[in-house]
């Protein structure tokens, strides 16, 4: 087969991965040119990326592509740049095309394959500026009925998108996101130290990593840490990691009036490296958001031996497995107890810890990219 993959969103591929949609990219091609050597992959990129930065994936098998005028896209019409793409890709008659996203030339008429990684957008359009809102909206629709195949990250995102857009159940191919194996390796103390000394963290901390956005639910992780401080004065810091999203003036408002504003620390974003001993020098990891598809952070900190607290809604229930405490987002109080409990029961920490590793076993990379590889082939 001509396979095609949208490689747009893999930010920093010289670093190993970008955050969200980029992280799933590049592990997902990464572990298929690992695991097949027999079909041919297109990859297609923005020619704003780094040349250099392209040379891990080149294979026997991998050709590197770039969208026309991609660097002047802003300027151009929405239908043209559609054309444009889609007059490219039909160049090199590809079997298939693999968006990683909801995001497709709508005038191609190959073979296309995308993936749904969540429908926030139809279950809280607050969370987003008016014209992603709009655009999204009457967008997403085109796409979903134009895929030939579409991959859903959990059950949870299957169900939303039976629901929401009234997609044929026997169209969507549920797989799981892998696992990173770095995650499962104990991390030295002194590269745990290393990053704390770099982002100024002192002493012990609780932690979030996500984008701080609206849809983190971060201003409630903050009245919950407020919480906490007046009931214990332990002296926890409380590490809010991650780029700034929609929604972060807000948040960088509550954080400065804080009582404990010295003791919350906002890092901005976390270079891939820095990612696994941050987690593992953690007391318990916080991410009790209003949405996920599939909430990748959660298998990451358990990998990590960190007890979770997760939300019990959205796709937190199916991606933890029973082997965190789960709140009602919503609920400053319940966010607050399940910080208290798992600070004052060691036995409850050991637990989570135990299970969590063992729930985590399951979720491997490669095991994704062959699942992938069959949508593909069930798409030709």
């Amino acid at each position: 087969m001509r396979i095609g993959i949208d490689c747009r969103t893999i930010l920093n591929p010289d670093h190993g991965e970008g955050a969200g949609i980029g992280h799933y990219t590049y592990q997902l091609v990464r572990h298929l040119l690992m695991i097949d050597k027999k079909n041919d992959y297109f990859l297609f990129f923005d020619r704003s990326i780094e040349k250099r930065r392209l040379d891990k994936f080149k294979k026997e098998n991998v050709f590197i592509k770039f969208f026309p005028f991609s660097q002047y896209k802003r300027f151009l019409p929405s239908s043209y740049s559609n054309f444009l793409t889609s007059a490219n890709l039909m160049k090199f008659k590809l079997d298939v095309f693999h968006s990683p996203a909801l995001n497709l030339p709508l005038a191609y008429p190959g073979n296309t394959i995308v993936t749904a990684h969540d429908l926030a957008i139809y279950k809280f359009p607050e969370l987003y500026t008016n014209r992603q809102a709009s655009s999204l909206k009457n967008v997403i629709p085109q796409i979903v009925q134009k895929a030939k195949k579409i991959i859903a990250v959990s059950q949870t995102t299957k169900k939303d998108l039976i629901d929401l857009l009234q997609v044929d159940k026997d169209k969507i191919k549920v797989i799981y996101h892998g696992l990173d194996k770095r995650f499962l390796r104990n991390t030295s103390r002194q590269d745990i130290d290393r990053v704390k000394n770099k982002l100024n963290i002192k002493g012990e901390y609780l932690l979030f990593l996500g984008t701080l956005e609206k849809r983190k639910n971060i201003i409630r992780i903050i009245e919950a840490y407020e919480r906490l401080r007046e009931k214990i004065n332990n002296g926890y810091k409380l590490v809010l990691a991650g780029s700034p999203g929609f929604g972060f003036k807000e948040i960088k408002k509550k954080t400065s009036q804080s009582k404990y504003k010295n003791d919350i620390i906002v890092t901005g974003y976390i270079m891939p490296d820095d990612v696994d001993p941050l987690f593992e020098g953690a007391k318990i990891f916080i991410f009790p958001t209003l949405y996920e598809g599939f909430g990748l952070p959660v298998i990451e900190a358990m990998a990590d031996r960190v007890p979770v607290i997760t939300s019990n809604i959205s796709s937190l229930p199916e991606t933890s497995g029973g082997n965190a405490l789960l709140v009602d987002p919503y609920n400053v109080s319940e966010i607050y107890r399940a910080i208290l409990e798992i600070l004052t029961k060691p036995g409850l920490t050991q637990e989570l810890r135990r299970e969590g590793i063992k729930w985590v076993a399951q979720f491997d990379w490669e095991a994704t990219a062959r699942e992938t590889l069959d949508a593909y082939q069930q798409a030709v």
